[in-house]
């Protein structure tokens, strides 16, 4: 009997797959892929600083399932994986770069021992205005792209951007990726032609999919996330419900005024315009002070 596979988008399953000790040499090549394609060496070694353990599981539900990892020279590297837009993503990848940076030191320690830290996101949206799956960052000087220093780095993946129709023969990234989005089964092999570890990969989510205790888990997982989204979107509609409210007041205020000021250059008495506009009299004496009529 054939299993529906688990969604490798899914953060509880995507650390199950790269990062769990087991599959520290998984780990390994897909962050090799991913330097490898922005022009970097290959690592050699790396250590997995929060590797997953049954404590990683959906019943702490504020927990962020990332991948912290630490290469042989002390670089820092975390990994996030988002199924749904969380929102604010730019502001929210800054601020756990800079834990990340800031942590690695304790007061009054030379700031000459931090690391580089790299930020690596795979989002299951679009979030940036072009069409490249693969977009790297650093801090660099507008004008002559000079480097200010290499300790930050941020790749953005966008699962979105891949071409679905294209199952790429050469190795690489793209591989990888394609597997998380969930390219079908029978493409399988192609995507390991280039990519041989990609098959402990994918062997790893077959063994997750037929074990009943993980998909409850997954299920669990998937259902705080979607409630998660139906929360913000909840709290974005309330927002902007708010906004008009608070537009169309604005609105009925300024003709109120602008009513207001009108009869006061008319010479009309303050108990008068008072009624017809709705504004209290201390609003229209105001309204007079500022024009300058007595």
């Amino acid at each position: 009997m054939t299993v529906e596979l688990l969604d490798a988008r899914n953060d509880f399953i995507f650390k199950r797959i790269f990062g769990s000790e087991n599959n520290k040499d998984v780990l390994l090549a897909f962050l090799n892929s991913t330097f490898m394609e922005a022009g970097e060496s290959p690592l050699t070694e790396i250590t997995i600083m929060n590797p997953y353990t049954d404590k990683d599981t959906p019943a702490e539900k504020q927990s962020i399932l990332d991948i912290k990892a630490k290469t042989a020279e002390g670089k820092r590297i975390n990994i996030e994986m988002q199924l749904f837009n969380p929102y604010n993503m730019e502001k929210r990848t800054l601020f756990y770069w800079s834990e990340m940076y800031y942590h690695q030191i304790q007061k009054g320690d030379n700031y000459s021992q931090l690391k580089k830290c790299v930020t690596i996101n795979i989002l299951n949206y679009s979030c940036l205005p072009n069409d490249r799956y693969h977009n790297v960052f650093h801090l660099r000087e507008d004008q002559t792209g000079i480097s200010l220093i290499d300790d930050l780095e941020i790749h953005v993946m966008e699962l979105t951007k891949l071409e679905e129709q294209a199952v790429p023969v050469a190795g690489g990234l793209v591989n990888w990726l394609l597997f998380l989005k969930g390219v079908e089964q029978p493409n399988w092999e192609v995507l390991t032609l280039n990519e041989p570890m990609l098959k402990k990969a994918m062997d790893t989510l077959e063994f997750l999919s037929q074990d009943a205790a993980t998909r409850m888990e997954y299920e669990a997982r998937m259902k705080y996330l979607r409630d998660e989204v139906s929360r913000m979107e909840g709290a974005k509609s309330e927002g902007r419900a708010e906004g008009r409210a608070e537009g169309r007041a604005e609105g009925a205020r300024k003709k109120a005024e602008d009513m207001a000021l009108e009869l006061l250059t008319l010479g009309v008495e303050i108990s008068v315009i008072v009624k017809a506009s709705g504004l209290s009299e201390q609003e229209i004496q105001s309204l007079r002070s500022q024009t300058g009529r007595h």
